[in-house]
């Protein structure tokens, strides 16, 4: 297996004393009530008021400050303590804030993966182990009688809806100027096709960067006429158009371009599959390649991220997709996705690592005919 030296260094040897290691199991055990603790001090206001004190706060001062019991900010308090998100002082019984309180609060990517996680995870998860045992996103049936998430976006309440695309437009997002550049600056991509394009986010910066772009964006109906109410009057959205597709119907084939296709770009997609359906969307793209296209693959693959913890997040997101998006697809190893890539008669070109917030760029092109 490969893997980064990071996750080398983490991964493949013991690193932990025999207690820490029994700390960490307690903490698993644990887990659910550590993350609504957590959250509930960051939702109560209680952690800002803590670390934006400069000698600390008592557990007095802090139910004047909030007006809540002294019994639940007691108990907040001392869960926390032991989490370690804050910190006492034993002589004043002041609470401080710790590193790890610090990064709760302040880190983007720890907020967006707390709101992604109450809000469209959390009671679903008490699914997965259906969900593993029936390739089903069994988890999602708490929000309606859907196949997958893709088809319920539109119907799911707004606080959920408002979690889902704060969690997808956040690691996208942050890639998206360097993945500009790739994309127009050197390939010189002038048309494109935006598989899975969304609410238009991506297509909207493709038309922004680059005044010659044209952008159609391929997804499911409901999904197109989301993203048009979403680019309506915004600069270059006369450039943009859609084209509605189900990407999971095998027979579904990719549009004939009126003219030169320069490139089909897939941002953050093809995660949403398994490998056999990649293979499938991967071969229909194909076909509507010419020789000189290019097919852009922008993933956040775990086994290439530069910094663990950024792994350990793509390995939970699996999880997400068994048990809420769809029950068959994940974060994929580098080695799977080229399985994919080989399989539907494309070859690897280049890959740019670390873009954002770890994202590769895959860049494929036409397999050469056999001989």
């Amino acid at each position: 297996m490969n893997l980064s030296p990071s996750l080398v260094e983490k991964y493949t040897k013991e690193s932990l004393s025999a207690r820490e290691a029994q700390r960490l199991a307690e903490f698993i055990a644990w887990g659910p009530a550590v993350f609504q603790a957590s959250r509930l001090m960051i939702k109560l206001g209680i952690l800002d008021l803590i670390r934006d004190s400069k000698e600390g706060l008592t557990a007095k001062e802090i139910v004047e400050q909030t007006k809540l019991s002294d019994y639940a900010v007691k108990c907040l308090l001392e869960a926390s303590l032991c989490i370690g998100t804050i910190l006492v002082d034993v002589d004043t019984e002041r609470f401080s804030i710790s590193k790890t309180g610090w990064f709760l609060l302040n880190d983007p990517a720890t907020r967006v993966n707390i709101d992604f996680n109450h809000d469209v995870n959390y009671e679903g998860w008490f699914k997965l182990e259906e969900s593993l045992l029936n390739g089903k996103p069994e988890g999602l049936k708490h929000f309606g009688d859907w196949p997958t998430v893709y088809e319920a976006l539109s119907e799911l309440p707004a606080p959920v809806q408002k979690s889902w695309f704060a969690f997808d437009h956040f690691y996208s997002d942050s890639s998206f100027p360097e993945a500009l550049k790739i994309v127009f600056d050197v390939y010189h991509v002038r048309s494109l096709y935006d598989v899975g394009g969304n609410t238009g986010k991506w297509a909207l910066q493709c038309v922004a960067y680059n005044a010659d772009a044209q952008v159609t964006i391929l997804d499911l109906p409901q999904q197109i006429e989301m993203m048009r109410a979403n680019i309506k009057g915004k600069t270059g959205a006369d450039r943009i158009s859609g084209y509605g597709i189900n990407i999971l119907d095998q027979e579904a084939a990719f549009p004939v371009p009126d003219g030169p296709l320069d490139a089909i770009w897939m941002s953050q997609f093809l995660d949403c599959f398994s490998m056999d359906e990649i293979v499938s969307i991967l071969s229909r793209a194909r076909a509507a390649m010419t020789a000189t296209t290019r097919l852009f693959i922008m993933e956040t693959l775990w086994d290439r991220q530069r910094f663990e913890p950024a792994a350990f997040c793509l390995t939970m997101t699996s999880l997400y997709f068994a048990a809420i998006a769809n029950g068959n697809s994940k974060m994929y190893h580098t080695d799977d996705l080229s399985s994919c890539i080989h399989r539907a008669g494309l070859e690897i070109e280049q890959i740019h690592d670390h873009l954002g917030q770890g994202h590769s760029i895959i860049v494929c092109k036409k397999s050469a005919p056999t001989q």
